[in-house]
């Protein structure tokens, strides 16, 4: 009987010792907060400089990789700079090298529903006609115009002048024309037709 209960006990006890290691080691194991970005830094090798031929040291932008021992104090801060200004004159001209006035012959067409209807013209004869004969069914549409082939701004300005109240911008075509299968212009094209 005393040999069960020394067994007993001496279960008991290491019993207590093995539910009790692990928490005791993984309390002793786990760096405090404070103590986690020193160890990570103490952890990775030094940066070491293999060749310095002058310019911007590179130091600072290892901030944003993190565990490079870079403090943020010494990290990379970028200069304010003008935002960029870009007018229509600096689009121009434009040529569409697949795209040419003609003849379009009208075809169903499925783009997703609810694509703003818009429409390609060029500066010449051909599309300054067509945007005077349709340009009432054209507002009504609110529809927008791509000039796919214009010089300048002189071109720009007939073609508002043939088309009041209609938004024109001017955009390289042959992606376009690859994607819907086009070749000629002017046309219209909404969600589920190309017509001329």
């Amino acid at each position: 009987m005393k040999r069960i209960r020394m067994a007993m006990s001496f279960a008991g006890v290491f019993a207590v010792i093995v539910v009790s290691t692990p928490m005791m080691a993984q309390s002793q194991l786990m760096p405090s907060e404070s103590e986690v970005g020193d160890v990570a830094a103490d952890l990775m090798p030094e940066l070491t400089v293999v060749a310095d031929h002058g310019g911007e040291p590179a130091r600072p932008y290892f901030v944003a990789i993190g565990m490079a021992g870079v403090p943020e104090s010494e990290g990379y801060v970028s200069e304010p700079q003008e935002p960029l200004s870009i007018s229509e004159l600096d689009m121009l001209p434009v040529v569409s090298e697949t795209l040419t006035p003609g003849r379009a012959e009208a075809r169903s067409l499925e783009l997703p529903a609810g694509t703003t209807p818009f429409f390609l013209v060029g500066d010449d004869d051909l599309s300054l006609k067509w945007l005077e004969q349709r340009g009432d069914i054209l507002r009504s549409m609110y529809a927008v115009g791509l000039v796919v082939n214009v010089q300048g701004a002189e071109g720009m300005e007939r073609l508002r002048n043939a088309a009041p109240g209609l938004e024109l911008r001017p955009v390289a075509g042959d992606d376009l024309a690859g994607r819907v299968g086009l070749s000629h212009y002017p046309v219209l094209i909404t969600a589920t037709r190309i017509e001329q």
